[in-house]
């Protein structure tokens, strides 16, 4: 939104300067986006004052003329046709830099005679569009700089111009009064009456209005009028500068008149030629496939159920949106008929965005408009209308109603304290919401507010909350300690699960990691791929074809990171997230994981300078790290038997019994790294910290630490076993054969093929046995091995390696 300080100074009485008025706007939630010195680019034009001009001796077009200059005397060329002797000039000097053309004055040679400078026309110096002649200016002295001449005789033309953002909530401040009542709420001014008097009419509409039943809703309230015997030619150099300074291009009278309200008092407005229009105007919903030649000579084809203004001959104008070319006004319009409707947000938008138009109407009305100032908006562009182009008016023919907006709220004046967390009296809050337009009456703390029709954004008491600290500045807000209800420590504020989940993400951080925040939404096809992709977690309006579907676990994320960071050189990956991933759209379909990636190489160098290539065995350190970290039990079962997007014989699944898997980790299948773009291997976990048990209840006591001084005995056994055995059901077995003596069992060799014979394997255990009460003799810690060759013997068919 643009505007410029003499048009605001229309609305607001002030004496505040253009730093003073876009800091306040600022502070008012109107951002000022900008402000635009428009004399500064004319600062180094000067007045000048030609002594005699001749004809050029090589062109008849040209003159050499001689200029007097805060230099002395200059010779020019100039090709204006009233360059002549005794006129008063304006004269851009050599390195004098002329916006109009774009251009840096030099020293030149026009057909063999030198110009030592430039005397300007409004258009090259971007005052008007006006290039028939050099300015001539009725007085001036001489070497003076021009804009100070200006700034005196015409200031609009140098006039500052501030352009502040709007927020989709103050559609009011779409119009230059909005802004200036804002200004004067705050005590920057005072606000100027605004009286609109309805103008009589002298004969009946020759044009009627309708509005069909199934459009009512988009279109409650039409009002029209047509006024005859108009002048449509150029608006007067007030209308045509304003418009200029906010980047709209003068047209005509009548149509510069609608913009202008368009800004002045955010009313957009549409005129017919009244002579074009056939029969009556009425609105309706389009059948679909009709099409409008509109004013930006752009055919358009209307969609079923768009809003149509049309005559008997069709449609006329993309309601709310933009009129068409067929009933636009022309230098030869002399009948007018002047339309000022209020159209529903939501179909203007819906209309608008299918169309692909933007336009001002549109950009106002999806926004919203004051609905009230339908009928007073007709009648303040009437009297313009009359003024710049003459013409009689006819009598207002209208169809509808305006919408009834009227409503209050309750405000309690002690809430909004304690909400701002500002002492803002009583009083100040009334006299706030009274400047800005609303209505506030009420006895003790509780006022009943009545919202004006222009503010559709109020809704609520919070909205009125809010316009009270915006009045009284938040700028002022000085902060407060909060207080504490009593002394001590507060008790926590997190919950066990989400210090669990800290817990992990600085776990994996510490591990070398580092952390990715990928989007939620992933493709199809790489849902698919880890067992989504399927209608439950689609989204109804995706962003993005790349993010139509919810992510069922945090793996293609972090694939999708380290493929982009593979395409720029980046081989050696620890990627982690921790995360919510889903299998349903419905609330509590999801779960929280923390997911690691290895790609590349790990570790130090050795003397050679190479490393090591990441394997399954350090995602699964890490993942029990991580483990270890959140509270899960020392003693876990490693199984196999996750799903298709591992390697299958290349990972394990860390469970608590064979239903309550913590986790997984493994080499990942190298068809998904192939359809990820992901160079391999690569090594990843997956933990569920949601399925980590929780500790005891507070307050129960840990068991007794228990330590033995005795030494402890480790044997070693071979068993010869089927070579598809796994060597986790020889390890189980053996640790059950004696559970309170048997500390610890593990792997430490394997033999395949030689004298074994086809089909079998040799698996090494080492089992420690931890006594507690007194030493071992022999004969017990056979005793214990027998019976681990008899549980080993029983449960896999091994025998002892001879």
């Amino acid at each position: 939104m643009k505007f410029t300080l003499s048009w605001l100074k229309d609305h607001l009485e002030t004496e505040a300067t253009v730093d003073e008025i876009a800091e306040t706007l600022t502070d008012l939630g109107l951002e000022v986006e900008g402000v635009e010195d428009r004399a500064a680019r004319l600062k180094d034009f000067t007045i000048g004052k030609v002594v005699s001009a001749e004809k050029h001796p090589d062109a008849d077009r040209l003159r050499v003329c001689q200029v007097e200059t805060d230099e002395g005397v200059k010779q020019i060329i100039c090709g204006a046709p009233n360059a002549r002797e005794g006129i008063t000039v304006v004269v851009a000097k050599p390195g004098v830099y002329v916006p109009g053309i774009d251009t840096t004055i030099g020293v030149g040679k026009i057909r063999g005679i030198e110009s030592f400078g430039m005397m300007a026309s409004e258009r090259e110096m971007e005052l008007s569009e006006e290039h028939d002649g050099i300015i001539e200016l009725p007085s001036g002295e001489v070497g003076a700089r021009f804009i100070d001449w200006l700034a005196e005789h015409d200031p609009a033309k140098v006039d500052p111009v501030i352009e502040i953002a709007i927020t989709p909530n103050r559609q009011d401040a779409l119009g230059v009064r909005g802004i200036a009542r804002d200004l004067a709420a705050r005590g920057l001014g005072v606000l100027k009456p605004q009286e609109i008097a309805p103008v009589p009419g002298v004969f009946d509409s020759p044009i009627g209005v309708t509005i069909e039943d199934d459009t009512l809703p988009g279109c409650p309230h039409f009002t029209g009028r047509v006024i005859r015997g108009v002048k449509n030619g150029p608006s007067p150099a007030w209308l045509q500068d304003r418009l200029r300074a906010i980047g709209l291009r003068p047209i005509s009278a009548l149509v510069d008149i609608t913009n202008f309200y368009t800004y002045d008092l955010n009313r957009p407005l549409h005129v017919f030629d009244a002579d074009k229009v056939a029969g009556d105007l009425r609105v309706y919903r389009a059948s679909g496939g009709e099409t409008i030649m509109a004013l930006d000579d752009k055919e358009y084809s209307f969609l079923e159920g768009q809003m149509v203004i049309g005559d008997d001959k069709g449609p006329e104008s993309i309601a709310g949106v933009m009129g068409g070319a067929e009933t636009g006004c022309t230098e030869e319009t002399v009948n007018v008929f002047v339309e000022s409707a209020f159209w529903d947000e939501i179909e203007i938008a819906h209309t608008g965005r299918a169309l692909k138009i933007n336009s001002d109407a549109r950009y106002r009305f999806e926004r919203g408009v004051d609905p009230e100032f339908t009928l007073p908006g007709l009648e303040a562009a009437t009297q313009m209308v009359l003024d710049l182009c003459g013409g009689e008016p006819s009598h207002v023919v209208e169809a509808g109603a305006p919408l009834q907006t009227a409503r209050s709220y309750h405000l309690n004046t002690a809430r909004v304290i304690s909400l701002v967390g500002m002492e803002i009296p009583k009083e100040d809050q009334i006299r706030y919401l009274t400047a800005l337009g609303f209505s506030a009456t009420g006895k003790g703390d509780v006022l009943e507010v009545w919202v004006p029709s222009w503010r559709r954004d109020v809704q609520g008491e919070a909205d009125l909350v809010e316009e009270v600290a915006r009045m009284a500045s938040l700028t002022k807000l000085e902060p407060q300690p909060m207080r504490r209800p009593k002394p001590g420590v507060p008790k926590p504020v997190l919950t066990p699960m989400q210090r669990r989940e800290g817990t992990a993400r600085r776990t994996i951080a510490a591990l070398g990691y580092n952390e990715c925040v990928t989007y939620s939404f992933i493709d199809r096809a790489s849902a698919e791929l880890f067992g989504g992709g399927d209608d439950a977690t689609m989204l109804e309006n995706p962003i993005s074809s790349e993010m139509s579907h919810m992510r069922p676990a945090l793996l293609p994320g972090l694939l999708q990171a380290a493929a982009r960071n593979q395409a720029r050189g980046m081989m050696d990956l620890a990627l982690f997230e921790v995360g919510a991933a889903f299998h349903g759209g419905e609330p509590g379909e999801q779960n929280l994981q923390a997911t690691g990636l290895l790609i590349g190489q790990t570790g130090p160098r050795d003397p050679h300078g190479a490393r090591r290539s990441v394997d399954l065995y350090d995602v699964k350190a890490d993942a029990e790290a991580v483990l270890s970290a959140i509270g899960a039990p020392a003693k876990v079962q490693i199984l196999r038997g996750a799903r298709e997007w591992w390697h299958p014989g290349r990972h394990g699944m860390i469970c608590l019994g064979p239903k309550k898997v913590l986790g997984v980790f493994g080499e990942l299948h190298p068809k998904i790294l192939a359809a990820m773009d992901v160079k391999g291997p690569a090594m990843a976990f997956t933990l569920w910290p949601g399925e980590v048990p929780m500790p005891r209840a507070s307050g129960a006591s840990r068991g007794a630490l228990a330590i033995s001084d005795l030494q402890a005995v480790e044997r070693d056994f071979a068993f010869v076993v089927d070579a598809d055995m796994e060597a986790l059901n020889l390890v189980n077995a053996a640790a059950g054969a004696d559970k309170a003596l048997i500390e610890e069992v593990r792997v430490f060799d394997e033999f395949i093929g030689g004298s074994l014979g086809e089909g079998r394997k040799s698996i090494a255990l080492t089992v420690r046995m931890q006594p507690r009460d007194k030493t071992l003799t022999e004969d017990e810690i056979e005793a214990v091995g027998a019976k681990i060759v008899e549980k080993v013997g029983k449960a896999t068919g091994g025998v002892l390696r001879g």
